[in-house]
């Protein structure tokens, strides 16, 4: 038999004294209930106990928290009635311990751990049987966490300080990096007991892992799925035999296990499977695989001991990385077909990750997917997500690449770390494993760029840096554990020996030029085989802005503003941007808000729309970031509230699967370029005209018959006489016949002739929806319709609109029927360049 408890009721959360008295804030917590799975910061904000973390510079007084030791504490006495007498052993399953714990029942200790991102059973048994008869209350389950800082904190004076990004001891613990701050994320530093947690009660023997490694045949017409099982047997259960039963599609195979076998290996064939696909290449068929385990022989009288089921999918992925004319490519590889990969980097969807559901992730992954991204990079600085994220992504066709969790930082090699990397790697191969989404394993994040760059090699004087991890460790667990994905080192990394690891002829790269140093337009002096990271800052939306701070007044310079603002200079980088393109001038809080956004979706696009022109050479691209973990100024297309940001309408465009852009030619001219990433060929007639923008009246077009190959791009070379402007000031260049219609403005916006905004505007409620149509008088540039600013629950359908006089958009607001209509056809709602720049 066996059965399954859960421990998430119950729990109570105390404050634990560590040589010598508590500190003033946590000898005022005294005993709390708990949530569980949660943390002591979410326990403590839900009692009162402590400001949100979010609000204002709140983060900065709860310090003390990540400081203390705590302990989580509940009664065993209902549990250990209905487990006691029935089962030969009692486990007790921790998802997710954060981070260093020891485990007690009934006072006695039952386990340890020192590493949020593993997965714990300690076997409990013989601590219940003793304590079971206590009166009272019956044995008593405890966890009692120390302080992440003084673990850390004591590895780092013991192994010797190595360089990081920051003057945080994240390298020195595993646990989720990006808690100790992050230059877009607050120092928030947590315990708790943060994944479920559970008694598992069982006899004789349990599955205690199932490998399934999945491939098809070269021409797709044969799946084959070969299951890889290691069983745990009680005492009793060694001399028992064993048979295990294996089911996917119609296909069963059954397999016997000796008495006092712990492996087996079962392989399932299945015809004409249905090949699983990123999404914009095919379906995504999935099928259950169950694997059952019984004890007796096969075809004997058997009695079912244990079950496991997962739904996967059939395909192959590799990473096609062979040398050619320019370096080394660096492409992915599905069911023998490259992808052009339109990705984004995911951080941790908030900064207490027990507090992400189901919902909450199938909302940030249709966000994604609706903007076109085909591909998630989970990132090396936060967690291995849950089950649901990876579940998600294999329903709607999203890839995922999967770093191991390093970032930005030289890691000890030392005990107890290495084994602890070693072990957390294992935990994670095998629990993410059947997932068809998982299409990459990667050692790390710029830890092997830092090394060669960034000044670690003096600091270090030899010592252990993390290769032994990136080069040996990880590479044999997943050779071993996962053979059916590639690995790739790190992120950048070039493979040739003797190549920087941020080549961009090779492998990966990350562009980080442009914010740090140097305007956006620099992204097309770029040519990367694959882009892995690059971005630009905008705020959030202005409800989550206003939501998170109090200032009065609001403005880009104000302390609350300056607080949800860590990168280093981030402001100043913001304002350059800006002096850049509109000018150097006393922004009001409104135009500055407004413009950094435009300016950040902006960016992306030229970025994008740039590298994407380069297909088949640069192979992808996956822009930092999709989604925050905090209401904060960032690289974030939806914000900390859920919130699109502009950027990501404009990642809807440069992601589509036809995209037509405007690219200038090395020497002086233009090119339309026609991306087409769909399997049918496009046949179209492009129509380039120069126009006059005060009137839209054309001054010279060319129109031009083409056929773009599926899966390809097609270069169309503008007649001199269509792409060169009399008179760049009020001129502009427009391509139509190929989707959404192409841009170019012949100079920045500060040196162009806007004219003040002139338009007609209707509203129309249309059941709960509300249509805002807008009509140009005059050329109006990136309209956005900012309709967060009077309800925080509703958003427009579009933005980023630009009309040519006579033109007229409209803006759907679904749920948007009682905003008043008056303030949604007003600035600062509804918002173009002209109201910023116009004279």
């Amino acid at each position: 038999m066996t059965s399954w408890l859960d421990l998430h009721d119950g729990w109570t959360l105390t404050a634990v004294p560590h040589g010598g008295a508590l500190s003033d804030p946590a000898a005022a917590v005294g005993e709390v209930p708990a949530t569980v799975p949660g943390c002591v910061h979410t326990d403590l904000l839900d009692r009162g106990l402590v400001e949100d973390p979010y609000l204002d510079d709140n983060e900065n007084r709860l310090a003390w928290i990540g400081r203390t030791d705590w302990k989580y504490t509940r009664s065993l006495a209902e549990e250990s009635q209905e487990t006691g007498g029935t089962a030969e052993r009692v486990d007790l399953v921790c998802d997710g311990l954060d981070t260093v714990a020891a485990v007690r029942v009934g006072g006695r200790e039952v386990g340890r751990t020192a590493n949020m991102h593993r997965s714990y059973r300690f076997d409990i048994t013989e601590a219940l049987a003793e304590t079971s008869g206590v009166e009272g209350t019956g044995p008593a389950l405890e966890v009692e966490f120390a302080s992440p800082y003084r673990y850390a904190e004591a590895n780092r004076e013991r192994m010797g300080v190595r360089p990081g990004a920051y003057d945080e001891p994240y390298q020195y613990i595993r646990k989720m990096a990006c808690n100790f701050g992050w230059d877009w994320g607050p120092t928030l530093v947590t315990s708790g007991i943060w994944r479920p947690i559970r008694l598992h009660a069982w006899s004789t023997a349990r599955l205690a892992s199932v490998r399934p490694l999945v491939s098809v045949s070269e021409d797709g017409s044969l799946g084959r799925v070969g299951v890889r099982v290691a069983v745990e047997r009680t005492g009793p259960g060694t001399d028992v035999p064993l048979t295990l039963t294996a089911t996917v599609a119609g296909e069963t195979t059954t397999v016997a296990v000796p008495a006092g076998e712990t492996e087996a290996a079962l392989e399932l064939v299945v015809a004409d499977p249905g090949l699983w696909w990123p999404r914009g290449h095919g379906d995504q068929p999935l099928h259950d695989l169950t694997v059952e385990l019984s004890a007796a022989e096969p075809g004997a009288d058997q009695s079912t001991l244990d079950t496991w089921t997962r739904r996967i999918g059939f395909r192959n992925v590799a990473v096609h990385s062979a040398p050619d004319q320019h370096g080394a490519a660096f492409a992915l590889r599905v069911n023998g077909r490259d992808v052009l990969v339109k990705g984004a980097n995911w951080i941790p969807d908030d900064t207490f990750p027990s507090r992400i559901g189901r919902g909450r992730y199938r909302e940030r992954i249709d966000q994604a997917a609706e903007a076109g991204i085909n591909l998630l990079r989970v990132w090396g600085g936060g967690i291995y997500e849950s089950e649901d994220f990876y579940e998600l992504c294999s329903e709607r066709g999203m890839l995922v690449w999967q770093d191991f969790l390093f970032a930005c930082a030289a890691y000890p090699e030392d005990e107890p770390l290495a084994t602890e990397v070693e072990a957390e790697a294992r935990d994670a191969v095998v629990r993410l494993a059947p997932h068809p989404s998982l299409a990459v394993w990667c050692g790390n994040n710029e830890n092997i760029w830092g090394h060669e760059d960034w000044g670690w090699k003096e600091q270090l004087d030899g010592r252990a840096w993390g290769a032994g991890y990136y080069l040996d460790v990880l590479p044999r667990v997943v050779a071993e554990l996962d053979p059916t994905r590639p690995y790739w080192p790190g992120s950048p990394y070039s493979e040739a020996e003797g190549v920087h690891p941020n080549e961009a002829t090779h492998g990966t790269m990350h562009l980080w030029d442009v914010w740090n140093e140097v305007d956006y337009t620099v992204y097309r002096d770029h040519r990367p085989r694959f882009a892995a990271e690059f971005g630009y800052q905008a705020p959030p939306a202005h409800s989550t802005l206003r939501g998170s701070v109090t200032d009065a007044p609001l403005t880009s310079t104000s302390p609350g503003v300056l607080h949800h603002q860590k990168a280093i200079d981030g402001n100043g980088k913001l304002a350059r941007g800006l002096a850049a393109h509109f000018g150097d001038r006393d922004w009001s809080y409104d135009d500055w808000h407004y413009l950094t956004q435009v300016n950040q979706a902006r960016a992306l696009t030229v970025g994008i729309e740039h590298f994407r022109s380069t297909w088949p050479y640069c192979t992808g691209t996956v822009m930092w970031q999709i989604n925050d973990c905090w209401p904060v100024t960032s690289w974030a297309a939806v914000d900390g509230a859920g919130l699109r940001k502009p950027l990501w309408y404009a990642l809807r465009r440069v992601y589509a699967d036809r995209v037509a852009t405007v690219q200038p030619v090395s020497g002086g001219g233009l090119a339309v370029v026609l991306g087409n990433d769909t399997d049918q060929e496009w046949s179209t007639e492009v129509t380039v005209v120069r126009r006059d923008f005060d009137t839209g009246r054309a001054l010279a077009a060319s129109a031009h018959p083409v056929r773009v190959a599926p899966r390809g791009a097609l270069r169309i070379p503008v007649p001199e006489g269509v792409a060169r402007a009399q008179d760049p000031a009020r001129e502009v260049l427009t391509a139509d016949g190929a989707g959404e219609r192409a841009w170019w403005f012949f100079s920045r916006d500060h040196e162009l002739d806007y004219r003040k905004p002139e338009f007609d505007v209707e509203t129309r409620v249309d059941g709960a929806d509300l249509r805002v149509s807008v009509r140009a008088r005059v050329l109006l540039r990136d309209l956005v319709l900012n309709v967060d600013r009077l309800d925080p629950g509703v958003s427009a359908d579009s933005a980023l609109v630009t009309l040519l006089p006579g033109e007229s958009h409209t803006f759907t607001v679904p749920g948007g029927a009682g905003l008043d209509p008056e303030a949604v056809t007003a600035p600062p709602v509804l918002k173009c360049v002209n109201d910023s720049l116009a004279n």
